[in-house]
């Protein structure tokens, strides 16, 4: 199967994103085309990577001067002290902004590099290579960078776009069940924020994603970056439509926050559990029906993904994440801003629906009783 290729574009930037498996093969000869004058390449690589990977680019990439880098990637080392440690590698090697930085890893390898590389000599040319089904479907596309801080989930960042990104789906093959849920959960978002068809695929096809058969993966993967893509088109910046990519989120970054972005729950898992909430919060406020809940409830029900939200079903702790819900960037006064569901395929506008801490605790209980 030949690698897919969507092109983003916009006034400001150009790049293609290729993907399909051992889409690999495509670097060397992407790099001589955007970068030219690149003479040293680092490389900064997450140390799940497998050995084989780092191997095959040592190989492919032996014309260049190259510095690998590991990085153990994970929600407490996303910080600016990261970040000023791969600054400094760049300068003590006397990089320079023709030369190339390329991420391979996860979205939080690809969020720090990112950054890294946008504030390195006011930006170095950076290729993103996403090894998770979540970087690939979610972080690898728009240009958000970012790490965190103890106010919050990435609260410091900017907005960069790559050279280029290579999503590869032989990378996938080594992904524990919990890592593909984690992707799943922006891929099942997307269909629920904009393609009602595209949801009822998922209801058809989410076993064969998990089972990681490749033409079902791959359309899932290069559907799931159109879709991310027409708001990211829309809005490069975030200032208005693309604010409907963060549906689920709200309360998902209050549940990670929480946790201490503990291991023991995901990302993803944090997304579908955020996600269910919203939705029966959308139904509270009458921007949805019951049904529409219901529907979305069957597809966990029927893939064993209830397990995201069970620990939701009492008021108490819907109410525990109130004062993480505050701190969401989203947040520009004192009420929180949700983005609310119609039906499948098709949300509220954002910042058409701000709800104070104090009403969301008188409907916890409403919220937890579904």
């Amino acid at each position: 199967m030949r690698a897919q290729e969507i092109k983003f574009k916009n006034l400001a930037h150009n790049y293609s994103l290729f993907i399909g498996s051992n889409t690999l093969n495509l670097l060397s000869n992407n790099i001589k085309r955007l970068c030219p004058k690149t003479q040293k390449i680092a490389l900064i690589i997450d140390k799940n990577v497998p050995l084989t990977f780092k191997k095959f680019l040592k190989k492919k990439l032996g014309n260049y001067s190259l510095l690998f880098l590991i990085i153990n990637a994970n929600e407490k080392t996303k910080s600016l002290k990261t970040v000023n440690f791969y600054l400094n590698k760049l300068l003590s090697k006397n990089f320079n902004r023709s030369d190339l930085v390329i991420s391979i890893g996860g979205g939080i390898v690809g969020d720090i590099v990112g950054f890294t590389s946008s504030i390195y000599k006011r930006g170095i040319n950076f290729i993103n290579i996403p090894t998770t089904l979540l970087a690939q479907v979610d972080s690898a596309v728009g240009g958000k960078t970012g790490v965190n801080s103890k106010f919050g989930k990435n609260l410091i960042g900017s907005f960069y776009q790559p050279k280029l990104v290579l999503i590869d789906t032989s990378f996938l093959k080594s992904l524990p069940k919990k890592e593909m849920v984690c992707g799943y959960a922006e891929i099942l978002k997307h269909s629920i924020i904009y393609d009602k068809k595209f949801f009822h695929w998922l209801e058809k096809n989410t076993k064969s994603i998990f089972l990681k058969k490749n033409k079902p993966l791959t359309y899932a993967i290069k559907k799931s970056c159109q879709i991310k893509m027409h708001f990211v088109n829309k809005d490069v910046d975030e200032k208005g439509l693309r604010m409907i990519l963060n549906f689920g989120h709200t309360f998902a970054h209050a549940i990670e926050v929480k946790n201490n972005y503990s291991k023991k729950i995901t990302h993803g898992e944090a997304v579908l559990a955020g996600m269910i909430l919203v939705t029966r919060l959308s139904h509270i406020k009458k921007t949805c029906n019951l049904k529409t809940a219901k529907v979305i409830e069957e597809i966990y029900r029927k893939n064993n993904l209830s397990y995201t939200f069970a620990n939701y079903s009492n008021h108490n702790s819907i109410n525990s994440l109130l004062k993480y819900l505050k701190n969401d960037k989203k947040n520009d006064d004192k009420k929180i801003n949700f983005i609310l569901l119609k039906k499948i395929g098709k949300t509220t506008l954002p910042n058409m629906n701000k709800i104070s801490t104090s009403e969301l605790q008188k409907v916890s209980k409403t919220i937890a009783q579904y």
